[in-house]
This record gives structure tokens, sequence and C-alpha cells, in this order.
């Protein structure tokens, strides 16, 4: 049984295209992107690292409230994004802000789901997609159904979710891969494995070498891929999401990555379970510093592009809180209209109490 075990471990080996110099290791598998499309690509993922310092710098001022960094994943997170169309739907975790923003959901009301207000649920129309979800591997399961759904209606189209490496502890996350494999449900499960849930190291989530090969249970495709990489990421979604669409069954890819800041701000000091080794020996991978020297190396990049692509994101920033500051407060009669469509009569009196409390 033993030798069993370790020739399906053997399979998972990690996907990569750019190493850690930017050089392409793996010319094969290359994407076909244009030079403006890997320009927009390194445009998005400094643009993101901006938004998460600056993001991270407003909730130590106490103008947001929840927030989970994401310095460090930006190629697992955008790269898988860019590999989407507008018709996918996206069902995220709350790291997976980012994704939401790039599949349409204004700035303003990212900060406003920040701050809990429930407009920052409500997606814009034609946005495809949910409010992050909280409740951690409960999106596994919702985008089972939801694939399903996109089956059954005969669209051209895959449901998209993310979890971290503890999310794959949790029983929605064996049953959202269980069904959809079952029903061929075009769904793409990503599992960004930064190592450590919290604090809890990978290697105390589970015996297995690699997550990825959780896959097989499921009797679906699995893959490991150098979170890091931008350029992997991206070739592997786009694989993913063809065989999706072509009746082929759902697909669970694995991103190696790491996050640089702490689980979230509400009081995790990574210093206490990671060593500063740790860090910088994840640090030298960066996937910004990777990228960069492979577009510089193609002439597609400099420092002045880089610096205008800061500025741009720090006024779009400044815009953004602004609006979110200025948009207004929730009162006690939307979260009552918001949770009933017919209030039932025990709230019917307390409803027509608060309105007229709010309207003094």
């Amino acid at each position: 049984m033993k030798h069993v075990l370790e020739s399906v471990e053997s399979q998972f080996e990690m996907f990569q295209i750019l190493n850690e110099d930017g050089k392409i290791v793996n010319k094969d598998d290359m994407p076909e992107l244009s030079d403006d499309e890997l320009k927009e690509l390194m445009r998005r993922m400094v643009y993101t690292r901006v938004l998460d310092q600056r993001s991270i710098a407003l909730n130590r001022q106490g103008r947001l409230g929840f927030y989970a960094p994401t310095a460090g994943q930006e190629a697992s997170q955008l790269g898988s994004q860019f590999a989407l169309e507008k018709d996918d739907f996206l069902l995220p975790g709350y790291r997976d802000v980012p994704q939401l923003i790039w599949q349409g959901l204004p700035l303003y009301q990212a900060f406003l789901f920040s701050r809990g207000h429930f407009h920052g649920n409500q997606m814009p129309e034609g946005v495809n997609a949910v409010s992050p979800q909280i409740i951690i591997g409960a999106q596994y399961v919702q985008t089972a159904g939801v694939a399903l759904g996109i089956k059954k209606r005969g669209k051209k189209a895959v449901a998209v979710t993310y979890t971290g490496d503890g999310g794959t502890s949790q029983g929605d996350f064996y049953e959202g891969i269980n069904f959809a494999g079952a029903y061929k449900a075009p769904a793409i499960f990503f599992v960004q494995n930064n190592y450590f849930a919290i604090s809890v190291p990978v290697e105390k989530q589970t015996n297995a070498k690699t997550l990825a090969q959780k896959a097989v249970a499921a009797g679906i495709e699995g893959i490991q891929v150098d979170g890091m990489d931008v350029l992997a990421v991206y070739a592997v979604t786009k694989h993913a999401r063809e065989r999706a669409i072509n009746g082929e069954g759902p697909m669970l890819i694995e991103t190696l990555t790491y996050r640089y800041g702490p689980h979230t701000m509400a009081g995790d000091d990574p210093t206490r379970y990671r060593t500063d080794d740790l860090d910088n020996e994840w640090e030298k991978k960066d996937p910004l510093v990777r990228f960069r020297k492979f577009l510089e190396g193609k002439n597609l990049w400099s420092e002045e592009d880089e610096s205008k692509v800061i500025e741009e994101a720090k006024e779009e920033i400044k815009k953004a809180i602004k609006q979110a500051d200025e948009y207004p407060k929730q009162k006690v009669t939307d979260f009552i209209s918001n949770m009933y469509e017919e209030l039932p009569y025990n709230l019917q009196e307390q409803m027509e109490e608060y309105k007229e409390k709010e309207s003094k």
C-alpha cells in the first residue's frame, strides 16, 4: 500500500514557467499572451500590491474593518482571474477581494465590504460573483452548485472558487469537489497553499505530500503550480477552463504561494509561528520581482512604468475611500428589509418604530 501511495504522490510535481530569476524554464507551455496583455498583468499586480499596503494603513487608522493581507499572493490571485471570461462566476474567500475588483467590483464597494456595509456585498449588474465567503470552505459547496447550474443551462462558462490550505481540512472541501466531479460540473477549485492556516502549518493539516493529490479521491484532475509565477498560474487556469467548458469536468489547482503579512489584521502575529529565515526565503520568490525581471528582459517594463501605476493606484484608492466615507450609513431598517422579502408579523411593529426613529 505504501508503494501505491508513493506512486500517486509522485505524479504531482510543481508546474512552473518562470523561475525566481524571471527566466523561462518551460517554453512548451508558455501561454499565448500579447505584449499588451503581459504589461496589463504586471500593472494589475503592482496596483494590487499598493492596494494591499494602503488597505493595511487604512485598517490601522480605523478607516477599514476586517482585512486579510494579500501581498505575496498576487500571481496566484491575478494570474488565475486574468484567465477568466466575463460570463464566468466567481466565488471568492475573504482574502480574494483583488479578484473581485478586477472582475468588476468597484473599489469603494470593496472598502464598504471591509466595513461590514451591506452595499459592499451587492454585486453590480453584469458582475457574476458573490461576496467573499467568511466561513472556511463553504464556497466549495456553493461552487459545485453554481457550476451544475451553468451546465444545466448549457452555458460555456465556469464557476471558480478559492480557499487556503486550511480550507482543505473542512468537510465542505471534500463535499464540493466530490459533487462537482460526480456531475462533471464546470468548476475550478483553487487551493492557495500559503503554508499557514492562520498559525497552523500545512504539515499539521494533512499527511499528504501535496494538496493537489486530494483531487484523486474525487475522480477529478489535480495539479500543483508555482503560485509565485503568474504565467504558470494563468496557463494552468486557462487549461482548466477549456477542459471544463468542453465537458471534461472540474479541476483542483494547488498554488504554492506565501502571504507576507498576518493572516488578518485582527490581531494575528505571524512572528509567533514563522521565522525570519522563512520570510526571507519566500521574499526571494516574490511574484512581482520575478515577473518584472522577465518583462524588463523583453523591454516591456521600466521604473517609469511602475511609478506611473503606483501613483495611479494611490490616487484611485484615495478617491474610493472618500466615496466609501460619503456613502449613506447603514440603518436598522436596511438590515430588516434586506433580510426579509415579506416581514413576519413580529418585526412589522419594530420596523415602524425604527422608521420613526430614523426619520427624526
